[in-house]
């Protein structure tokens, strides 16, 4: 079936047709066109009005528009910026650009049904923009395809300002009422509001009495701080000063210019601070406790807002100084006592459990004096309590001139007292407990009485006499009585020996410093004899002290207590000077070529007058310094380097060195690199057990090659059977000394030992026993 073909009015009937639908339309379209023209004309408007940015990102070119007001917010001009999508991510925070992103991506992708973003923005200052984003797609009707996202920024700038103020402020207000340590909240106030207001530096001064103290001022220079801290309040004090002696408002526009900051602001100008203003913190009464300032860079006087805070930093600031001094009282009352000023019985227990923790976690010992006056009772029966509280400030007074600012006194009650002392050196807990003993027993006058009041002292040591608080009381306690019933105006340990033992060294200490200064102590002499002559090739000289009461003192007791005593160099001088002098008188009597080996204290060592002292010593006297021998330790260079020098000094003046006690430091043979000395002497401790220990055997004889192959004499010490003689001369000793020879004695039977050559007889019977 075939077509006919349109006639020429059908043809032009539909052309009429066509032309009535496409001028429809044209029209629909220009009717959308302007209806898209007066929306986007609306949404602009609207923008402007509300103050808002707009921003028009095109998907497929990332071509984005931004508006004025955009750009105006970050502190461009309408020039600035180029329209694309990286203009964005170079300002936008980059810790938020992913994040926003992915909620567009989120968005765009169908995923989620709206977009909304809070960011960061860099202004062109440098300063941060808080931004909210909005935005709606805009879809392509043929494909239905998101061609565009068109949204919006709002500066929230102030509003995040706000909030943040406002969680600082709830994280303030938590630390009050946790406790916090007040210099932390007054810190963190002054952040909060410096936060709030960029430029801005703020500080705290505490008022005490009339002087401004550091309270806090986080990023004030901390010269500036400690200027101010300590300065009299007055008139004309700067702002905070001025604020706190008159209780109002200071607010000073230019520090340079202000007569109130003429007399400190050198204090102020140098770190730039040029504005200040000042409000006086008060408590709930009223009553001035300190100042709040905020300082600026630049000239100014505050904005309504300031101003607002600045009051409302001072209120905050208030709470929390009230609080911190409310709790300084308390804590005053409870752990001061209050009629003497000294710690109170809680405040002693508590630092009696923390000194016990730490004694004990790090094995140290330390000490507790126990006090009680002596007939305490008959003052305030006599006198009237009034007159015993008097006494009792009195002595509170006298035990802190007594002790170190580090040893704790307290008052327990009524008339007993007790010291805490770290023993930083043996005796020093009786030393303490003689000084309080002298310094309370001087009289005083209390009413127009004369009154010459007394204590006993009881001593006990932790851990020695206990463990924990009870037990170590109890101990003091237990001493204090012992020290009564003693006879009063004493002290006594609570192991009754070792009052006996501290006051024998007490004895020793008060006697010896006349007995060398009178030179009341004498000296003995012990032969150092060469094996293979059999001749005295010296003496070593040895002090002893003999004490009308004391009578025969131990050397290793009476030496340690002149080094205790600072008495060991005059000691030392005396010994030198007298054995000299013995020196010169023997060889006046025909007894040559004899050297004299004394002994001399390592600290010694550190003291640059010691060459000088031997050097005039040897001219005063007159012998050649190659006849005295020193005797040293070989800890001498072990333990300070300083020592080396002085031991080279004695070297280049040619006296002779001696290592004494060689081989029982940690490093002997080390020590022979550095110490440039004559002779070695074996410790007595190895010649001893040489013969039934093979070791110490070894040792000796290793002593003894080393030392020869180094250039060294060696002379063996504490000889004392002919056995140890024969066995040290097979292995190549050069001399010895020892009770086998002689012991030590007087000078006059060093010369008649010398005479009588005794020392050749038991040379020539070891010869007997080595032919047998």
């Amino acid at each position: 079936m075939g077509h006919s073909n349109p006639t020429k009015s059908q043809l032009l009937e539909e052309l009429s047709q066509l032309r009535s639908e496409l001028a429809t339309v044209k029209l629909m379209s220009e009717k959308r066109t302007h209806e898209l023209y007066v929306s986007e004309e609306r949404f602009s408007l609207a923008m402007r009005g509300a103050n808002d940015g707009l921003w028009d990102w095109n998907l497929e070119t990332d071509e984005v528009y931004y508006s004025p007001r955009w750009k105006s917010m970050l502190g461009y001009t309408e020039i600035e910026l180029k329209n694309s999508i990286n203009t964005w991510a170079s300002l936008v925070h980059p810790d938020d650009k992913n994040v926003v992103l992915e909620k567009a991506r989120d968005y765009i992708d169908g995923r989620k049904d709206s977009f909304e973003a809070e960011m960061r923005m860099r202004h062109k200052d440098g300063h941060e923009v808080y931004v909210l984003s909005r935005a709606f797609l805009v879809t392509r009707e043929s494909d239905g395809k998101s061609i565009r996202l068109v949204g919006t920024h709002v500066d929230i700038t102030e509003r995040k300002k706000a909030e943040t103020f406002d969680s600082k402020y709830a994280e303030i207000l938590e630390l009050i009422a946790i406790g916090r340590p007040a210099s932390d909240i007054y810190d963190a106030i002054a952040l909060m509001y410096e936060a709030r207001h960029p430029g801005m530096r703020c500080s705290m001064l505490e008022l005490s009495g009339n002087k401004l103290l550091h309270g806090g001022a986080p990023s004030l220079p901390k010269e500036y701080c400690k200027a101010v801290h300590g300065l009299e309040n007055g008139p004309s004090v700067g702002s905070c000063g001025t604020s706190t002696f008159t209780g109002k408002r200071v607010l000073v526009e230019n520090i340079d210019t202000d007569p109130k900051w003429e007399k400190i602001k050198h204090f102020a100008l140098p770190h730039g601070m040029r504005c200040c203003w000042s409000e006086p913190i008060k408590n709930s009464n009223g009553k001035v406790l300190g100042a709040f300032g905020m300082y600026y860079n630049h000239p100014a006087l505050p904005s309504e807002k300031e101003l607002k805070d600045l009051i409302s930093a001072a209120r905050l600031t208030a709470i929390v100084m009230e609080r911190d001094q409310t709790q300084k009282r308390i804590h005053t009352l409870a752990y001061t006592d209050e009629l003497t000023g000294l710690a109170s019985r809680a405040s002693f227990i508590q630092h009696m459990e923390e000194i016990t923790k730490a004694s004990s976690r790090y094995s140290r010992r330390f000490a507790l004096l126990y006090i009680d006056l002596d007939d305490f009772k008959s003052v305030n029966d006599s006198l009237g309590h009034d007159a015993g509280d008097a006494l009792l400030k009195t002595i509170a007074q006298r035990l802190m001139n007594t002790c170190r600012e580090i040893d704790f006194i307290a008052r327990l009650g009524g008339d007993e007292f007790c010291i805490l002392i770290d023993e930083v050196e043996e005796d020093y807990a009786a030393n303490v407990a003689r000084r309080c003993l002298e310094a309370i027993s001087q009289p005083v006058e209390i009413y127009s009485r004369k009154l010459m009041p007394a204590c006993s002292i009881g001593i006990a040591y932790y851990p020695d006499d206990g463990k924990n608080l009870s037990a170590l009381l109890k101990a003091g306690d237990t001493s204090l009585y012992t020290a009564k019933e003693n006879g009063k105006n004493q002290y006594a340990f609570y192991k009754a020996e070792l009052t006996q033992k501290t006051e024998y060294r007490f004895q020793i200490e008060q006697s010896l410093r006349e007995a060398i200064e009178k030179q009341q102590l004498s000296l003995v002499y012990q032969p150092q004899v060469n094996v293979n002559t059999g001749k005295i090739f010296g003496v070593e000289a040895l002090s002893r002290w003999y004490h009308p009461q004391l009578k025969h003192i131990p050397p290793v007791d009476f030496i340690a207590t002149a080094e205790r005593i600072g008495m060991i160099k005059p000691l030392t001088e005396w010994v030198l000077r007298t054995a000299c002098s013995q020196l010169v008188a023997w060889k006046k009597q025909g007894f040559y070529s004899l050297c004299m080996a004394i002994n001399i204290s390592p600290s010694l060592f550190l003291d640059q007058g010691f060459v000088l002292l031997v050097q005039r010593l040897l001219d005063e006297v007159g012998i050649a310094p190659s006849e005295l021998e020193l005797e040293v330790t070989e800890s001498v260079v072990q333990t300070d380097p300083r020592n080396l020098s002085i031991f080279q000094d004695l070297k280049k003046l040619g006296v002779l060195l001696a290592i004494d006690d060689f081989g029982t430091g940690y490093s002997s043979f080390a020590s022979l690199k550095h110490l440039k000395a004559d002779f070695l002497k074996i410790d007595k401790y190895f010649i001893d057990d040489m013969l039934v220990d093979n070791k110490a055997l070894t040792l000796v004889s290793s002593m003894i090659e080393m030392g020869h192959k180094l250039g060294y004499g060696i002379i063996a010490e504490g000889v004392e059977t002919l056995e140890q003689l024969e066995m040290l001369k097979r292995l190549g000793c050069n001399t010895v000394q020892g009770y086998l020879l002689s012991e030590p004695i007087s000078a006059d039977k060093i010369l008649t030992l010398h005479n009588s050559e005794i020392h050749k007889d038991i040379f020539s019977q070891h010869q007997l026993n080595k032919m047998v």
